[in-house]
């Protein structure tokens, strides 16, 4: 294999990367960018353009408490201009239900059909084969345990910051004595033994 068709690769795989970043934030302009204007969607319940099928989702999952969607294994099969894909899947969905919340974890594979034009991939065609379903009453003692952790958002997420990766400027570093003390040890033993 070629350096052109491991960055073929990479460049395909990201692709399902921003899909489901799309989904999970609810951003719909991600997820329209990843398909040509021309791309196809089949998911059984729902066929159509793939600009028909981002507005689609865009508006079902708005519904959802939060959502956590995984990539798995991911096969991509180059031949020129022209690739596919079997992509697994694991897809999480807290949604409302009669009695509280409920767990909705969704999983099984994209089957793809990417397309190279003027040296940018993109879906040509996306579709979803379900392989399990699994639903349970929420059960997240986590956010009771620890209610000053760090959640995720949806279309204001952290994510799409990057000036709030760095330690606050009022933040000295943290002088560890136990390494300072171990560094004087060997300095004082590096010179006894010249």
């Amino acid at each position: 294999m070629s350096i052109d068709d491991y960055i073929a690769k990479q460049d395909i795989y990201e692709l399902s990367c921003k899909y489901m970043r799309a989904l999970d934030r609810l951003d719909e302009a991600l997820l329209r960018s990843v398909f040509w204007q021309d791309g196809w969607c089949d998911y059984g319940f729902t066929q159509g353009p793939a600009a028909d099928f981002a507005r689609f989702c865009m508006e079902a999952l708005a519904t959802h408490e939060a959502n956590h969607h995984m990539i798995g294994n991911v096969l991509i099969d180059l031949n020129g201009d022209e690739a596919y894909g079997e992509v697994y899947f694991n897809a999480y969905h807290k949604v409302a239900g009669a009695e509280g919340f409920e767990d909705i974890i969704i999983a099984g594979r994209y089957l793809d059909r990417y397309e190279r034009r003027n040296g940018t991939w993109k879906f040509a065609y996306r579709s979803e084969r379900v392989d399990f379903s699994r639903s349970q009453p929420t059960n997240d003692p986590y956010f009771e345990q620890a209610p000053d952790c760090l959640r995720g958002a949806r279309r204001d997420d952290a994510v799409y910051s990057t000036d709030n990766r760095h330690a606050p400027v009022s933040a000295a570093p943290a002088t560890d004595s136990a390494a300072t003390a171990d560094t004087s040890t060997a300095e004082s033993t590096a010179t006894r033994k010249r």
